[in-house]
């Protein structure tokens, strides 16, 4: 038993060491089937989704589910210094307890609360009377203060990048209409001379996405970070994006298609990529997302605002072909982060988010 204990407790430090260094230090994805951290986000998230899962009301199904991703953050920084504190423990066990005690014989609540003093590197009150005990403890000090430079070092990077995708996302407001879709921005950009800022629109679409994809990967807990309107998120500006590059790609009157290709690319890079981290399969894509008529009536009203669609006989099947390239997957994250994903087409006329105020009256407007 004490040499069991003893492979245990080293297992369960290094386990927490890898895990620690590849979600907080390595800058990549790496593979978290395996992992403390990858096993905590999916066990935590499944517990805790599924009370609101079947809520029919969305405001406070959003306000619960955004408590989760920064509650995950700081639930997986303790449980790596409760691991590591058991591993300690277990180790001391393993040595027969060596402190200087009035008991007999090894006390695993003692070694807890020598492991737990020394890591937080506290009370003083514990002696080691062997050379191996002293080095044990001066490790465990060592990585106490690790982990105090880690989560000073970890936080403020996860939160500027949340703000920073956040107030990306927020530009898409004015801009898309709440939640956003590719027919409220083709309308707006018909109406405002033609979308003469297209090329500018894609480009800084493109970088977001980019954004999100490195971001997202190096800290996947920034997946389950809620906006601050419930009817926008990151997962649905990258709808609208790949919706209206789709689009370009089929051929839209006065906007490059290769403009249109580059932009849907990096798009689909990032679902696709944030799917497989999450270990969310694709799903089969549903049928009713955009039926021709559905189609040929945006293309209608599109082109009353001078935005025209090409009138080719199988331009809808040809657009059918790109959404199978990325629908699944939207479809998929969708389900699994409880985070809708808009249609091609407002279902109703919404205000936008800047155009509303909680009081209602002359503050909520319509231009």
């Amino acid at each position: 038993m004490p040499f069991l204990a003893f492979v245990a407790g080293l297992i369960l430090i290094f386990a927490v060491l890898v895990d620690a260094f590849e979600t907080v230090v390595l800058p990549r994805r790496v593979s978290s089937r395996y992992r403390i951290a990858g096993v905590v986000n999916r066990s935590f998230w499944w517990l805790w989704s599924q009370p609101v899962r079947q809520a029919p009301s969305r405001r406070w199904r959003e306000n619960y589910l955004a408590v989760f991703g920064p509650l995950l953050l700081l639930v997986m920084l303790i449980l790596w210094v409760i691991f590591l504190i058991l591993g300690y423990a277990l180790i001391y066990w393993a040595l027969q307890s060596p402190f200087l005690t009035q008991a007999k014989g090894p006390i695993f609540e003692l070694d807890l609360y020598a492991s737990g003093s020394t890591l937080f590197t506290g009370l003083g009150d514990i002696s080691p009377v062997t050379w191996i005990a002293r080095v044990l403890m001066v490790s465990e000090v060592g990585m106490g203060f690790a982990f105090l430079a880690l989560v000073i070092g970890y936080v403020p990077p996860v939160y500027q990048a949340f703000a920073d995708r956040e107030a990306k996302i927020t530009l898409l407001d004015a801009r898309a209409g709440s939640p956003p879709t590719a027919f409220e921005l083709l309308r707006r950009c018909g109406e405002s001379d033609r979308c003469v800022e297209a090329r500018d629109f894609f480009e800084n679409n493109e970088i977001l996405c980019a954004e999100i994809l490195e971001t997202h990967l190096s800290y996947p807990v920034l997946s389950f970070y809620r906006s601050q309107h419930e009817n926008q998120s990151w997962l649905a500006a990258i709808t609208m994006i790949l919706d209206t590059a789709a689009l370009v790609v089929i051929g839209v009157e006065g906007m490059s298609k290769q403009e249109g290709r580059l932009t849907f690319a990096m798009a689909r890079h990032t679902i696709v990529d944030l799917a497989q981290v999450h270990q969310v399969p694709p799903h089969n894509p549903s049928a009713g997302r955009l039926s021709r008529e559905d189609f040929e009536k945006m293309r209608a009203m599109l082109k009353e605002v001078g935005m025209n669609l090409e009138e080719d006989a199988d331009s809808y099947e040809r657009l059918a072909k790109i959404r199978l390239l990325y629908e699944p997957y939207l479809e998929a994250l969708s389900d699994y982060l409880l985070m809708p994903i808009p249609g091609w087409m407002p279902e109703n006329e919404i205000l936008d988010n800047w155009k509303l105020t909680a009081w209602g009256g002359p503050g909520q407007i319509r231009l």
